[in-house]
């Protein structure tokens, strides 16, 4: 699959500063003059313990094999501009998520590409063709989708997709060559319209080829990393990136190669629950919260151990 470069990498000067989240309409007079409003990913018609080689060793049953020849692909859809049927505003911030999500799966020793601004029938040719792609050498395979969304939904360049019908192709019945192997989708978009208030708290409160022949779920081996919980905006700063995108890429580059997945995606929920918090001039808009959503379907351990070579 031909990797396509950044069209234009934001220009942060030209960019206004602060926090939006990722969907209001911005043809309501709330959103009007509000900075960071058309940093907004929501809903159609709006705009705007550390783990050692040999600790594992021995645990082939509860561990993911990952000593393929190739760590496998990984593709990262950057949708920034939509066209004006969709009522959608510009993603400001969106190209620092996508260059630093190609950056952190390179490291991990993934093949990395990156489409830009893309419609739905394309968002669906480009993850049909990587299910069906041969991922017989791989170790697994990695996505990530940067758009405006709503619950179930992202937007390509044109209108909604449901996130089911992108995934559908790589369920185990349907890619043989990924079956038993972790498929890893990561959204940034929002799922919902509300806002996190938040709370105070105080301090108090497939394995080695063997003679057996087993079946698996088609479901399974699946992780949906979402920014957001259902229901709700997810922010993203439109120098910076968004909120949850910064966090992955402070967490895995810190600790990607030591810790298991799940504790990477717990320390990635950590950090975007209490290390954010919103920075509007509007102040219904203003020290707001946001979780991300992780569901897994992850029947192992998942430990990117570093490349040999």
């Amino acid at each position: 699959m031909e990797a396509k470069q950044l069209n234009s990498m934001a220009d942060p000067a030209s960019m206004e500063q602060g926090d939006g989240p990722e969907s209001l309409p911005v043809q309501e007079s709330v959103a009007k003059g509000l900075p960071g409003y058309d940093d907004i990913d929501g809903p159609q018609g709006r705009q705007g313990g550390v783990a050692t080689i040999h600790d594992i060793q021995g645990q082939s049953q509860y561990v993911y094999r990952m000593n393929y020849p190739k760590r496998g692909m990984a593709i990262v859809i950057n949708n920034r501009i939509f066209e004006r049927k969709t009522g959608m505003n510009e993603r400001t911030g969106t190209d620092v998520d996508a260059a630093s999500l190609y950056q952190l799966f390179k490291d991990l020793g993934f093949e990395a590409h990156i489409f830009n601004n893309q419609n739905c029938t394309q968002m669906l040719k480009i993850l049909d063709e990587a299910a069906r792609y041969n991922h017989t050498n791989s170790d697994c395979f990695a996505c990530a989708i940067l758009s405006h969304g709503d619950q179930g939904v992202v937007y390509g360049t044109d209108g909604i997709i449901q996130i089911d019908t992108l995934v559908a192709g790589f369920k185990g019945d349907k890619c043989l060559s990924l079956a038993g192997k972790p498929k890893l989708f990561f959204i940034q978009a929002c799922r919902g319209s509300q806002l996190d208030h938040g709370v105070e708290v105080s301090d108090s409160q497939a394995d080695r080829e063997d003679e057996s022949v087993k079946r698996i779920p088609a479901e399974a081996d699946f992780l949906m990393a979402y920014s957001t919980v259902p229901g709700y905006f997810s922010w993203r700063n439109s120098t910076k990136g968004s909120w949850f995108v910064q966090a992955i890429c402070k967490v895995f580059n810190e600790h990607g190669t030591r810790k298991e997945m799940m504790s990477l995606m717990t320390r990635v929920n950590h950090m975007v629950a209490f290390e954010f918090e919103s920075n509007a001039s509007k102040e219904f808009m203003n020290r707001k919260k946001q979780v991300p959503s992780i569901m897994t379907m992850l029947t192992k351990e998942l430990y990117f151990s570093p490349k040999s070579g």
